[in-house]
């Protein structure tokens, strides 16, 4: 029997919008069994599919079903919010709302999951009827750590929508150690619903390469948002000291869609800075046989794809150290990384040196592009996805069968 995965984002599959709920539900498109079917609830960017409507489209070779709920265009999407009710999660549960009923009738009598990555959709995609798994990706805590301002002055909220959506769950797949353990603290009575699964990166599209030495200039990408706790000014600064110690012999490389102008800082990378704008997989991939090394100066994180795709394409990392990333950096083999300092010029300083150390390895070739791809296998997508395909198979049940046609009495003669 074929079984329904309905999975529901607030974002268009069609679309070139990064992040690591967007990766990982573009794996899911791809690398979904045969026997499954995958039905998107989602945005529309184009403003070209009819609102509330199931069609049949075909995104990175896979057909799936998509039934966008709301078009928003993909150009105002990355301006954070300053309400709640402006935001684009908001807006996107109202419209999800307004369409349950129909999207519930799409999937009577097939046995179906849901899965949700954002905890404000789980109410709405448990009224669905079907069992629900929950990914959760929040490290950070909106009461304590530093976050966009709408997620800081209603921590209450993202709160309450945490604790109904742990328990509406049948699964929890937490991307870190560190999600796990917090859900275990807060909430124990929930915690034998958990595991961990982190992200998974396609370690078929990003592979090592041999680097490209030939211009002499370091090449470092980021790619990504450009959230308040991925501290792009203290990116941006890094980026202007590596320029000046290197003599001009820098480039700084950044793929998404979010506008740096907003922070003061950039003005001083401009010149040497290559934006590549949004790009799909493919276009980052791209984009990595280009570039020798990636930064992350991030206050919290779950386990970013980013990081995951720079060292599957064999680019090793630099930049501060959070917890988890000891799970997939081995210092001097696939990346330095440094404490954050007391100061924003301390961990300027000590970043800095830490990607300048990197990159004297790199030219003097002691930095082996396959090896740094080989400590990333475990976390490839074919051992990562199995097992949430499999927890999947085991929850979906049939909903409630359509009812029977109408008898029609045949007319006297």
């Amino acid at each position: 029997m074929t079984q329904r995965l309905v999975s529901i984002h607030c974002f268009d599959p069609r679309g070139a919008k990064v992040g690591g709920m967007e990766t990982h539900v573009r794996q899911l498109i791809r690398r979904h069994p045969g026997d499954m079917r995958i039905l998107m609830v989602g945005l529309d960017d184009f403003g070209d599919l009819e609102i509330g409507r199931l069609h049949t489209i075909e995104v990175a070779g896979r057909e799936i079903d998509f039934v966008p709920v709301l078009h928003i265009p993909a150009d105002t999407q990355t301006t954070a919010a300053k309400t709640v009710s402006n935001s684009v999660t908001f807006r996107f549960a109202k419209a999800l709302a307004r369409h349950l009923p129909k999207i519930r009738r799409m999937i009577r009598g097939e046995a179906a999951a849901a899965e949700v990555e954002r905890f404000e959709f789980a109410p709405l995609a448990r009224m669905l009827g079907c069992p629900l798994v929950v990914m959760a990706h929040n490290e950070g805590d909106p009461k304590t750590d530093k976050m966009d301002s709408v997620l800081s002055r209603h921590w209450r909220i993202n709160a309450a929508a945490e604790w109904l959506a742990f328990r509406l769950a049948r699964r929890i797949f937490c991307v870190t150690p560190r999600i796990r353990d917090r859900l275990a603290e807060r909430y124990p009575s929930q915690a034998r619903k958990a595991e961990v699964l982190t992200v998974s990166v396609d370690t078929d599209l990003f592979h090592a390469t041999p680097f490209d030495l030939s211009s002499g200039k370091l090449k470092l990408v980021y790619a990504g948002r450009l959230d308040e706790f991925k501290d792009p000014a203290l990116m941006f600064r890094v980026a202007r000291r590596l320029h000046e110690a290197l003599n001009g012999q820098f480039e700084f490389h950044f793929c998404g869609s979010a506008d740096p102008h907003r922070f003061p800082e950039f003005a001083a990378i401009e010149p040497y800075t290559v934006r590549h704008g949004a790009l799909l997989p493919e276009g980052v991939a791209a984009v990595m046989r280009e570039v020798h090394m990636g930064i992350l100066v991030s206050h919290w994180e779950g386990m970013p794809c980013f990081l995951l795709e720079l060292l599957a394409s064999g680019r090793p990392f630099g930049g501060l150290r959070l917890p988890q990333f000891d799970q997939v950096i081995a210092e001097g083999v696939n990346g330095r990384m440094v404490e954050r300092g007391a100061t924003v010029e301390e961990s300027e300083t000590m970043v800095a040196g830490a990607i300048l150390q990197q990159w004297a390895d790199i030219r003097a070739g002691k930095v082996d592009p396959q090896k740094v791809h080989e400590k990333i296998v475990p976390w490839s997508v074919d051992n990562q996805l199995t097992r949430l395909f499999s927890a999947l198979r085991e929850i979906a049940r049939p909903g409630k069968p359509p009812p029977a046609p109408a008898r029609i009495a045949a007319p006297a003669e």
